[in-house]
């Protein structure tokens, strides 16, 4: 007799977790909750509640966190200017660990035993989700299916579904490929991306235009940046969400954002996925491009070495580690005087900084310009400089030891 008697399921009404719902009723006895999350993900999550019905689920949770997310997640992942391996912007890792904090959450609240993902076996994702949520509750007891039933193929979980009389539906037009969708990204795994010598299809792409059919005209935006994060596009106030989807539209309709990358996952394959990433894409061009005017060499170049480090330590899903919160913390404390405004040409998926201003600016045209300069900038002081920093140059060469 299993001692679980009720599971809080990370549902989303597909066919994976619609079939874990009646697995965990069968194979543990117990009462099923479902937590649904609208992460912007393009798609009504209403719907899950109908499917979790019929299937007998008595406590429903759908919950719309999409400025929760970009607010407290994807906002402060960008003030650290974050790519994973030099071009993946993490939009998959970096829901995890809100999905994760909101199982717990409706855990404790419903009195659960355990909590439950549909995350396969392979992947990243079963890591993020259960390190999350041993961070947030040691104790919890996670029940991954795909780690424990023998349906590990579309065909067995079809039958499964024929035996117990699971509602499936077959969308027509649905992709083929496995993707994961939110505010940030859509990720698409899969089919012919499993072979990384095959170009992606043209028409799996959902919410951008090839270069090649975007418009001959630019399209210029200003963005305004309070503390690291925008608030602001071409001059009106939008929350954190907002601003995301209305860059994702611009960005999209530019042809930007597309990504085909081979990663390395955490668990010690390597993965072939496409991307599609328009918003996050824009929003990492114009950081940089407030940051240059804004943040001192050093500072700039402290983050810059902490990025790779702090990137990693959310694509591994250790959003809520004490590493990550002593990075975010040094993070957010250099953004304090990055305010201002960028403005940005968008052309055929490329993003160009064009202009930036601030009044936190440390640019001093009066020391840069290649005009008189009325004393501002005495040239002869680099002599001593240079001098200075070559000592230990000439004292090795003076010894001998000449490079090459």
């Amino acid at each position: 007799m299993s001692d679980i008697k009720k599971v809080v399921l990370a549902y989303s009404g597909g066919l994976d977790t619609s079939v874990i719902v009646r697995w965990l009723q069968d194979t543990y006895n117990c009462e099923v909750v479902t937590f649904t999350a609208d992460l912007g993900q393009g798609e009504e999550v209403e719907p899950a509640r109908a499917k979790a019905e019929a299937l007998g689920v008595k406590e429903i949770y759908i919950e719309d966190l999409r400025e929760e997310f970009v607010r407290d997640f994807v906002f402060p992942m960008f003030r650290a200017n974050t790519v994973y391996e030099g071009e993946y912007l993490l939009g998959t890792s970096i829901a995890r660990p809100l999905i994760s904090k909101y199982l717990i959450d409706i855990a404790n609240e419903t009195g659960a035993d355990a909590i439950s993902h549909g995350a396969t076996g392979k992947g990243n994702d079963q890591v993020r989700f259960e390190l999350g949520a041993y961070a947030l509750k040691p104790g919890v007891h996670v029940i991954a299916p795909w780690r424990e039933w023998d349906l590990n193929s579309r065909e067995k979980l079809l039958a499964y579904c024929a035996e117990r009389d699971i509602p499936v539906e077959m969308k027509k037009g649905k992709s083929p490929y496995s993707m994961d969708a939110n505010l940030l990204h859509i990720s698409y795994e899969g089919m012919v991306l499993e072979d990384p010598w095959a170009e992606a299809e043209e028409d799996m792409w959902r919410w951008s235009v090839s270069p090649e059919k975007a418009p001959d005209t630019p399209t210029y935006i200003e963005l305004t940046y309070e503390k690291g994060d925008i608030v602001a596009i071409d001059g009106e106030a939008l929350k954190p969400h907002e601003v995301l989807a209305k860059l994702n539209k611009v960005g999209g309709d530019n042809g930007i954002g597309r990504l085909d990358i081979v990663e390395n996952r955490y668990v010690g394959m390597k993965s072939r996925g496409c991307y599609e990433t328009p918003g996050g894409t824009i929003m990492l061009r114009a950081h940089r491009g407030i940051e240059s005017i804004t943040l001192d060499r050093e500072v700039a170049h402290l983050k810059d070495s902490l990025m790779p480090r702090y990137a990693e330590v959310i694509y591994n899903g250790y959003w809520w580690s004490p590493e990550r919160e002593a990075m975010q913390a040094l993070i957010d404390q250099t953004q304090i005087h990055v305010n201002g405004v960028v403005r940005l040409k968008l052309y055929k998926g490329n993003v160009d900084v064009v202009g930036r201003k601030s009044d936190d600016s440390l640019f001093d045209e009066k020391i840069a310009t290649f005009e008189e300069d009325q004393g501002a900038y005495d040239q002869k002081d680099a002599a001593g400089f240079i001098k200075l920093n070559a000592l230990r140059l000439r004292i090795a060469a003076g010894k001998g030891r000449k490079p090459g």
